[in-house]
């Protein structure tokens, strides 16, 4: 699906394997089927959020694999039945697929930022498949934080990424550290520090991995919808509901 026009600030969605270096998602008794759909539900909420913002391109990488060309498939065709206005002016004109090969979750990103500074974007927010409450709001902040930063940084609460980007060029490998490190968050920033970069701080957000943060999702989503957000991690509500009303029926 080639992007039919390219701005200057792009947002790379990288969709995760189920285990990816040093992290994975487990939730118990959701396996199987629901746990591939919630999967999918995550991914068309971050895209969705991501195609709501003004000048951006947007693109989705994935491993080249039968089952992720297939969950990649199911994503993009929903969200070119069901978007609208913007998001869907956005998806036809600006969003673009690219596999990568398996490797793991360092090269990969590399691999991205790599790929699009060559392209010519002077922006890349980098973004995982597991933050599907991640908000266009987010997403534009690290956009206004990046005009006068040459990194900004999402942590989480165990000390991992939810989201990077970075301007100008690419200045630091992120092949060369060990993803799978309990303190990869201040080794990348330290990174940066070292060689007198400025790098910026998003607010602490988190990756939807174990059981626990379903909780916090239900709740995140909860205090979206009474704050008349009705957008957000709108999909991951739906699939969501469907499976807890089966453990709990």
């Amino acid at each position: 699906m080639p992007s039919k026009s390219k701005n200057k600030s792009v947002v790379a969605t990288c969709v995760q394997e189920p285990t990816e270096d040093g992290s994975s998602m487990d939730f118990g008794l959701i396996k199987g089927d629901e746990l591939r759909f919630l999967h999918q539900a995550f991914i068309t909420d971050t895209l969705a959020a991501a195609l709501e913002l003004k000048d951006t391109d947007v693109r989705l990488y994935y491993i080249d694999d039968p089952d992720r060309v297939k969950l990649v498939g199911i994503v993009t065709d929903y969200l070119d039945r069901k978007l609208a206005g913007r998001a869907a002016n956005s998806f036809k004109n600006n969003f673009a697929l690219f596999d990568l090969e398996r490797e793991r979750w360092g090269i990969r990103i590399e691999n991205v930022f790599q790929q699009c500074f060559a392209t010519g974007y002077d922006q890349i927010i980098v973004v995982g498949s597991r933050t599907p409450t991640v908000t266009t709001s987010q997403l534009r902040t690290t956009q206004k934080m990046l005009c006068e930063s040459d990194a900004v940084f999402g942590p989480t609460p165990d000390g991992r990424y939810y989201l990077i980007g970075m301007s100008g060029s690419y200045k630091i490998e992120l092949s060369q550290f060990d993803w799978k490190s309990p303190t990869i968050y201040s080794e990348v920033v330290s990174a940066f520090a070292d060689q007198s970069l400025k790098w910026s701080e998003l607010e602490i957000w988190y990756a939807v991995e174990r059981s626990d943060d379903l909780e916090l999702l239900a709740r995140d989503i909860n205090q979206y919808r009474f704050e008349g957000d009705t957008i957000t991690a709108h999909e991951t509500e739906l699939v969501l509901e469907r499976i807890l009303t089966r453990l709990d029926g």
